[in-house]
């Protein structure tokens, strides 16, 4: 018991540091004690959010640095503190529609998508007219040399006429914030026996660049005086 206890003494005694060869040791595992506490990061949905809550100077008081992390995702973070930690205070997540690339669908479910998920233009307009205009039976004709495809269409009750489908396509789907400029980028678009209908991606990924300058540039508009001051810091 006696020697349990000098044991537990032991214990308590306060850990000495050792210098040998310019570096340092202890004679005990140390636990850092931070000096700020970390915060649990707020998420949301939306840019203006961000410039709300920016605007408010709720919860901080050093600089703040907006991060477009993506073309879906925009953290918030206050200037370095004297232990080189930064919060993250918030972050905006974007809500998007449900859009489906790279996959064949019924011409029903791919005009669904297209007009309810894509800014309207006449790209768009013309897409969902030679869709639409397909006809159904399995006597259907088509023509394609690998660029082009050709497929007999309506061309009124009794009438049938040869419609060219336009490749690439230019398009505006939904998939960033709804506060910015939608990028547009060219799609591939491409029939199959049976009428099935999909739309494949052609632009590199450079719309992720765009959608990322456009978020920058909204923060830069709407935060524009504070930028000025350089309380705020937006990088993308």
């Amino acid at each position: 018991m006696l020697k349990e206890f000098a044991q537990y003494l032991l214990e308590l005694k306060r850990p000495e540091t050792v210098e040998a060869e310019g570096r340092t040791y202890s004679t005990k595992q140390l636990h850092r004690l931070d000096v700020e506490r970390d915060v649990r990061t707020i998420t949301i949905q939306s840019l203006s959010g961000i410039v709300d809550y920016i605007k408010s100077n709720f919860d901080h008081e050093r600089p703040i640095m907006i991060q477009v992390a993506s073309p879906t995702e925009v953290n918030v973070y206050d200037a370095l503190n004297d232990e080189n930690d930064r919060r993250n205070y918030i972050q905006a997540k974007a809500l998007l529609p449900d859009i489906t690339f790279e996959k064949f669908m019924s011409r029903e479910a791919f005009n669904i998508m297209v007009q309810a998920c894509f800014v309207g233009s006449d790209t768009k307009t013309t897409v969902l007219k030679v869709i639409s205009s397909i006809v159904e039976e399995n006597s259907l004709a088509q023509s394609d040399d690998g660029v082009t495809q050709h497929v007999t269409v309506n061309q009124g009750v009794a009438t049938r006429g040869l419609d060219t489908i336009p490749n690439p396509v230019s398009l505006k789907p939904y998939r960033s914030f709804v506060e910015i400029n939608q990028p547009e980028s060219d799609f591939i678009l491409r029939l199959r026996e049976g009428g099935n209908v999909a739309l494949f991606e052609a632009d590199g990924g450079a719309w992720e660049l765009n959608a990322m300058h456009n978020i920058k540039a909204y923060f830069e508009l709407e935060l524009a005086e504070l930028v000025k001051e350089k309380k705020v810091v937006i990088i993308a």
